[in-house]
């Protein structure tokens, strides 16, 4: 397997040495020409040399001194032994005397810079033609220094790392982009979440990587989840279904047995009818749960009301908590028309209902309120239960709709239940792309909050009066 850190560090040198070679074409082809005025002396003074001395031997010093007017710098004209024969200004005493005619030869002196050639006039005769150029002195600061070393190799540097970055940035995050994506459908429940990986015969860089072998790891853990909960679900279900045959035979043996006992076994009687009933209720809740799995959301949706289903709920919810000594109190502020099945919904708000009315403490009311909430798009109702019971601490709230969950404090007889009810209702709510929250109640207790997607158009929120 390619090492990444491997590919990364190529890709850091190939930018790097890309940089400097660029930098250093620029810096040699701009930061080190030769001086400015040496362009137009070195490139005219052998014609200027020859003008001069013709000039001079024509007109004298005053023609020589006219010629250095249309120049940019002072003329010295010297005879072959190196004696001065014109000055056309005030420079330095210099002995410079090429060797030949080609030759240019140039010292500093003070503030002048000297460049001095032979030259042969038309009559044969030989000179030495002097100049002298002012030296130029640059006032330097900080900003012009940083402008001349860092102006373009700079931008040049920046634009080359920009575009080195910009090429990691998409190699690292990609495949994370992808691998958080996956994740969270994963984690929504959609177990056949898979990474799309790389055929094996495809060329490529960045191919037989850690990314690569983290998403073939990934892919791999998704596989075996959805085998285990394939699994799991299956054996609910076969055994759910196994155990109803031997139970309906046991109701049958316990009717008989009624007839042949006497009174004295009546009460180890009920006691075997009742944890018959408990075990037949318990299977066929596990089996709605597992028929809940392979339902697909909008499957056969049609408008519900929720209000409507609420009042249908009511009369059996607070004949239940009369059981309790604890009564229902429902507050619907408005009609709230959602897309879903009515039976998953009724069954869902129910179960939390029940679960409600079981831990509220006696003497106590379950409120029941429906309302309109437009926190999210689209606009959503909201079914929100509260009791009056222990609570639930913070960090077992999200294990509650987990089947067979309980939480301490609810591990007692007198409760009942299975930890089944609150996972057929979260399931149920997903389905229609809802959400579930738990939050502490103000006062002691707990409040379920259950959202729905509304209806778009004006029948899906009609404002009621409340009803209790």
């Amino acid at each position: 397997m390619r090492s990444l850190f491997f590919k990364i560090f190529i890709i850091f040198w190939i930018a790097q040495s890309l940089i400097f070679v660029i930098s250093t074409a620029l810096i040699l082809n701009r930061r080190l020409p030769l001086p400015a005025f040496l362009s137009p002396i070195f490139d005219d003074l052998r014609t200027d040399s020859v003008n001069a001395v013709d000039l001079f031997e024509y007109r004298g010093c005053p023609g020589l001194v006219d010629y250095a007017h249309t120049r940019k710098y002072t003329i010295v004209l010297k005879d072959e032994g190196g004696r001065d024969l014109c000055a056309t200004g005030d420079v330095p005493h210099v002995n410079l005397q090429p060797a030949s005619a080609d030759q240019l030869t140039g010292v500093e002196v003070g503030n002048y810079c000297l460049w001095s050639r032979a030259a042969v006039s038309a009559s044969g005769k030989k000179y030495f033609y002097v100049i002298a150029v002012p030296r130029r002195h640059e006032h330097h600061t900080w900003y012009s220094d940083l402008l001349h070393f860092a102006f373009p190799q700079l931008p040049v540097a920046i634009a080359v790392g920009g575009l080195t970055t910009f090429v990691l940035v998409l190699v690292f995050t990609r495949p994370v982009v992808r691998l958080r994506k996956a994740a969270r459908e994963l984690a929504h429940g959609n177990l056949a979440t898979r990474v799309k990986e790389a055929p094996p015969s495809r060329p490529g860089i960045f191919r037989g990587d850690e990314f690569h072998a983290l998403v073939h790891d990934f892919n791999h853990m998704a596989e075996r989840l959805e085998s285990l909960m394939n699994a799991q679900r299956l054996l609910l279900r076969d055994v759910s279904h196994e155990l109803r045959s031997p139970l309906a035979r046991l109701s049958v043996a316990l009717e008989l047995s009624r007839e042949d006992a006497d009174s004295t076994m009546t009460t180890h009687l009920d006691r075997i009818q009742r944890e018959t009933e408990r075990l037949n209720q318990l299977i066929g809740q596990l089996l709605t749960l597992s028929s809940m799995e392979a339902v697909e959301g909008g499957e056969r949706f049609e408008p519900v009301s929720l209000k409507s289903l609420l009042e249908e709920m009511l009369p059996d919810a607070k004949y239940e908590a009369q059981q309790r000594d604890a009564a229902v109190k429902l507050d619907a502020e408005c009609d709230c028309v959602i897309d879903g099945r009515r039976e998953l919904i009724y069954r869902a708000i129910e179960n939390v209902v029940r679960n409600a009315i079981r831990y509220t403490a006696a003497g106590s009311a379950v409120q029941v309120r429906l309302q309109h909430s437009s926190e999210g798009s689209p606009e959503t109702a909201m079914v929100e239960v509260s009791d009056r019971g222990p609570g639930i601490p913070e960090w077992e709230r999200e294990s509650i709709f987990r089947p067979f969950y309980r939480v301490d404090q609810a591990r007692s007889a007198h409760t009942g239940g299975f930890g089944v009810g609150l996972a057929i209702a979260e399931r149920a709510i997903k389905l229609h792309k809802g959400q579930l929250r738990v939050l502490a109640r103000d006062g002691g207790g707990t409040t379920i909050q259950m959202l729905f997607p509304t209806r778009t158009g004006a029948e899906a929120i009609t404002k009621t009066p409340v009803a209790g």
